[in-house]
């Protein structure tokens, strides 16, 4: 066959579907290439991709294993750095496959690493296993993640491999951060980071670490501030690379450390943004729905949204992580809102009014007092919350300190000029 890739050919044909397709491309992947023969070699490999990727676009997992396993004698004759590229993105390809057992595409890794093993191509075999960390952490397999990442990062240590030593600290750190041991996920990401600065990587790569910094500045040191900034940095680099899955993702969280910060109208403001605009789907219609309880100082509505958006925000692990601060401060939002216009009010009809129980209302009430989140006093005996009127801070005492500070000074001038006209 000559000129124009076999799907050009196979596109030209009338009455051809994909399954034809996929038939007639099998077939001549399993046909012997002919020795030396450079344009057919090409060909075969061009076929081989094309086949990958319409099995994967049809979601037919275990067919493209199987044509994976095929094509290792053709493989073989290839030089290793070929091979390996084209081992990589048939992988690749079949961990893009969503809503499929999780087990199939386990067993592809690890077959492709035990044939790159048998091989002896030791590079192939790391970035493969690379694959697998970061596929247990898609299955949140977290422990067979760890386990898997430590042995490789000591090895790709010793050979200085700094791309995949920067992939696989990264998913470590993703994994240790899901196993709630933030110290330990903090240090990879350190590690990661101080690799990755010694070297090019993509802006995906970057908008990744950037991701995963965020995410942890916001899970250990409640530094919603800084999570922002680089949760901007990562969306503006997915943007950039037309990842809009990710984009929305870092959008997302962009969305929840203006809802943690507590400036729910600056969240809005960033949604009706010019790069923001392009971005929409329930994952931002979730996020706007958070605002608007938060604006309204509202826990029903706050309830309501957590409710309706569970595939979106109960589901996703770093919300998940948050959810109980940011319903606690939904709650005492409420409540403050719900008291502002008493001065003396029933804790029983305060407890009706925000649908919980007296004695949580209660707890919440006295816990809110102690933290001066308003001026108030419980009466246990009647059941009372007594709210004071807040006390505007006077100004005469810190200008009278003010006043008789400058005069302290003026009196030692007036003392050194003295002792020197002795």
């Amino acid at each position: 066959m000559s000129g124009g890739t076999i799907m050009e050919h196979m596109t030209s044909l009338p009455h051809q579907n994909d399954q034809n397709t996929i038939r007639y491309l099998t077939q001549f992947v399993k046909t012997p290439s002919s020795d030396g023969d450079e344009a057919d070699i090409k060909k075969k490999e061009e076929s081989i991709m094309e086949l990958g990727s319409m099995l994967a676009a049809n979601k037919q997992t275990q067919e493209l294993r199987k044509m994976i396993e095929n094509t290792r004698p053709f493989l073989i004759s290839l030089g290793k750095a070929k091979a390996a590229k084209l081992v990589r993105e048939l992988v690749d390809l079949c961990l893009m496959i969503e809503d499929q057992d999780g087990e199939i595409k386990v067993e592809l890794c690890k077959e492709c690493i035990q044939w790159a093993t048998e091989q002896n191509r030791i590079f192939l075999r790391q970035t493969l296993q690379a694959r697998l960390v970061r596929l247990y952490n898609d299955l949140e397999r977290f422990p067979q993640a760890l386990a898997l990442a430590d042995e490789l990062v000591r090895e790709l240590k010793k050979v200085d491999d700094k791309d995949v030593l920067v992939e696989v600290e990264l998913e470590e750190s993703k994994a240790f951060y899901n196993l709630g041991n933030i110290g330990r996920a903090r240090a990879s990401l350190t590690g990661a980071r101080t690799t990755a600065n010694s070297i090019y990587v993509s802006p995906r790569m970057q908008a990744a670490l950037d991701l995963q910094a965020g995410i942890l500045h916001a899970a250990d040191k409640k530094d919603f501030k800084t999570a922002f900034s680089y949760f901007y940095e990562a969306f503006e680099s997915y943007n950039s690379v037309d990842d809009k899955k990710n984009a929305l993702l870092a959008l997302k969280y962009m969305l929840l450390c203006k809802v943690m910060l507590d400036v729910p109208d600056e969240a809005v403001a960033l949604l009706s943004g010019k790069i923001a605009q392009k971005y929409s789907g329930s994952e931002i219609e979730a996020m706007r729905a958070i605002a608007a309880a938060s604006k309204k100082r509202s826990l029903t509505e706050f309830n309501s949204a957590f409710g309706s958006y569970r595939e979106e925000l109960q589901m996703d692990p770093v919300i998940r992580k948050h959810f109980h601060s940011l319903a606690e401060r939904m709650l005492e939002k409420d409540l403050c809102r719900l008291i502002e216009p008493y001065s003396y009010v029933q804790i029983e009809q305060i407890a009706n009014l925000i649908g919980i129980d007296r004695h949580t209302v209660e707890k919440k009430l006295a816990q809110m007092i102690l933290d001066k989140k308003f001026i108030g006093s419980l009466h246990q005996g009647e059941g009372m919350l007594i709210v004071y009127d807040v006390e505007l801070p006077d100004s005469t005492y810190d200008t009278s300190l003010e006043t008789i500070h400058a005069l302290g000074e003026v009196v030692d001038v007036l003392y050194q000029r003295a002792s020197a006209l002795r």
